[in-house]
């Protein structure tokens, strides 16, 4: 291993031991020094970092240059002080501005109306139990698909009514407050569940009839199909996302604050944890395209 290699690896331990996932710095800073040990390079440099970063394997009108970059700049602020004739590579040098794709706004009426196709399209009764309760519960609670598949049979308190979400994106769990419809459509997923498969294979709390937790392919797939034999969304620019079932909720919560005469921006903290954000900055984005109702200043405390 080289030296470069080993102040990677130490590198991505002391940054995990902060806090931090680095999922794509844990992809691609091997990649970056396994390029500058084939070329020869044991010191960082604005041209070295620009040469790797704008390999012509990727489009340079997608956010692959910009990710690279952020990942070889930060392991050179770390060289830094290792080696001082390290070069950090300035902010800006390679930008990327980020067109979000506007989300599609799901009603109630259309939630209802994907969750109504699923025994059309998905005939063996567990499965489209499994569909229909993980369509309803993202609606429900704004939760990331990821969070929902990865759901742990223990992970909700049935007393308390509140599910527990573990290991989120940022690395934190939260507890969701949950409503009791939702508590009732969990028990009966639940008890349909146990019907069919009385030995799970595994812990998770939605299982597939082979009991094995779903597959986020195949659930894209369905949801996919749901939406067209549906109809939902038919007159949108283009289908709508599961991702979008996330934004519906954020809204449909700041509109009804915003109704119940509430100060939505005092708020703004409560949703922004149970949505699993770091900081209401992050959930802003969420509705600050909407033009229903005046958008509160967003707001980092």
């Amino acid at each position: 291993m080289s030296a470069l290699a080993e102040q990677a690896d130490r590198y991505l331990r002391l940054r995990r031991a902060l806090g931090h996932r680095l999922d794509e710095a844990a992809r691609l800073l091997p990649r970056f020094v396994a390029y500058l040990d084939a070329a020869g390079v044991t010191t960082i440099t604005v041209d070295v970092a620009l040469q790797w970063v704008q390999r012509p394997d990727a489009d340079p009108t997608s956010s692959v240059w910009a990710r690279r970059m952020t990942v070889v700049r930060g392991f050179a602020r770390h060289m830094s002080g290792i080696d001082p004739a390290t070069e950090i590579p300035p902010v800006g040098l390679i930008v990327f501005r980020q067109h979000r794709r506007p989300p599609f706004i799901y009603s109630a009426n259309d939630v209802e109306a994907l969750m109504a196709q699923v025994p059309r399209l998905v005939p063996t009764p567990l499965r489209a139990a499994t569909f229909a309760t993980m369509i309803g519960l993202l609606a429900a609670t704004g939760m990331r698909i990821g969070e929902v598949i990865a759901l742990e049979r223990g992970d909700i308190d049935w007393a308390e009514r509140v599910l527990i979400v573990r290991n989120t994106k940022f690395g934190k769990s939260r507890e969701l407050p949950l409503h009791p419809t939702t508590v009732d459509a969990l028990a009966t997923y639940r008890e349909i569940r146990d019907r069919h498969v009385p030995t799970p294979g595994r812990s998770t709390f939605f299982v597939s009839a082979k009991k094995t937790p779903i597959i986020y392919t195949d659930f894209g797939a369905t949801f996919r199909a749901l939406i067209a034999g549906s109809g939902v969304g038919s007159d949108a620019p283009r289908p709508p996302r599961i991702h979008d079932l996330r934004h519906s909720f954020a809204v449909a919560t700041l509109v009804r604050w915003y109704r119940a005469g509430e100060d939505v921006g005092a708020l703004l903290p409560r949703l922004s944890t149970y949505l699993g954000h770091l900081t209401p900055t992050y959930t802003y984005w969420y509705y600050s395209d909407s033009r229903v109702i005046p958008m509160p200043a967003p707001s980092c405390a």
